[in-house]
């Protein structure tokens, strides 16, 4: 996980371009749908202020500063309607990726909930989480407002945000609960937790459409068309798709998945030249809503 992607160079003009067409791509892809995402408003001018904030701010380490230009946070989370005053749940946080950029948003006015692996997991889940913590109480000013809770299977044991949160919010993690045979179960308990009009924002290795389950557990690629058939049998409301995470580069068919590719590298010095020049993965970037008609948590669900 050492070898990052080059970021894009702000000043570069094919880079702006590049820019200015991931946006036009998102907001087209809300036209369609305005009715059905009358609940979620496009962010202000002042959350996109705080948010460019965030994810310019001193808080983030260099080695994650570097894959922007592979992630495009700001793009992506303005994509998915955030707010500064959001309840949100961030799903498996890893070593903070989103966290360092999340937490800082939301400071001032919202909450920021961290879903990490369990307290009494296997050894390694035990050790990332304490890692976790550990960065959360190196920097108490940036994360001092976060809740540090558990990842949900059948629900949330730990994490109640009052009212029900507004966003959860998923990087990537898909294809590890389809191996683990929980996808649905873990698309309901976020169903549940989310109050009525809350946003489910993904961010997911894309598979070809047709790839089989089979080619999906050992690749990591997921099709989108099932991600958004699984979403709405939870009884998601399926809002929108942006193309910002897109990468044309990649074939999809690497002998070591999706994991043959930056950051993993998993091949190690094997073809390392070509998968570098890929880049990190094709993704589907898909924003969900709960619907307002939808009844509110209680206590006995969750």
């Amino acid at each position: 996980m050492n070898d990052r992607t080059t970021p894009l160079d702000p000043t570069d003009a094919s880079t702006e371009r590049s820019s200015i067409r991931r946006r036009i791509l998102a907001t087209l892809a809300l036209l369609p749908l305005a009715g059905a995402a009358a609940a979620v408003d496009r962010p202000t001018a002042a959350s996109a202020a705080a948010l460019h904030a965030a994810v310019d701010g001193p808080q983030r380490s260099a080695a994650n500063r570097a894959r922007d230009g592979a992630r495009h946070p700001f793009e992506t989370l303005e994509f998915f309607g955030l707010r500064p005053d959001w309840q949100v749940i961030e799903i498996a946080p890893g070593g903070g990726w989103y966290t360092e950029i999340l937490a800082p948003f939301l400071n001032p006015h919202g909450r920021l909930y961290a879903a990490h692996y369990p307290a009494d997991g296997t050894s390694e889940q035990r050790r990332a989480r304490a890692a976790f913590r550990a960065k959360l109480a190196a920097d108490p000013v940036t994360y001092r407002r976060v809740v540090l809770g558990t990842l949900p299977v059948t629900h949330f044991t730990d994490i109640h945000p009052p009212g029900g949160a507004d966003a959860v919010l998923t990087f990537r993690n898909i294809h590890n609960w389809i191996a683990d045979g929980h996808f649905d179960e873990t698309l309901r308990a976020f169903f549940d937790v989310l109050k009525p009009g809350g946003v489910l924002g993904v961010e997911e290795h894309r598979a070809p459409p047709g790839t089989s389950l089979a080619r999906v557990i050992d690749s990591g690629y997921v099709p989108q068309d099932f991600v958004v058939e699984r979403a709405r049998a939870a009884g998601f409301v399926f809002q929108a798709a942006s193309e910002v995470n897109a990468n044309p580069r990649d074939t999809h068919d690497h002998a070591q998945g999706v994991w043959a590719l930056p950051p993993t590298l998993r091949g190690g010095e094997v073809d390392r030249a070509k998968y570098v020049a890929i880049g990190e993965s094709d993704r589907m970037t898909l924003r969900f809503v709960k619907p307002l008609s939808a009844a509110a948590p209680s206590r006995a669900t969750r």
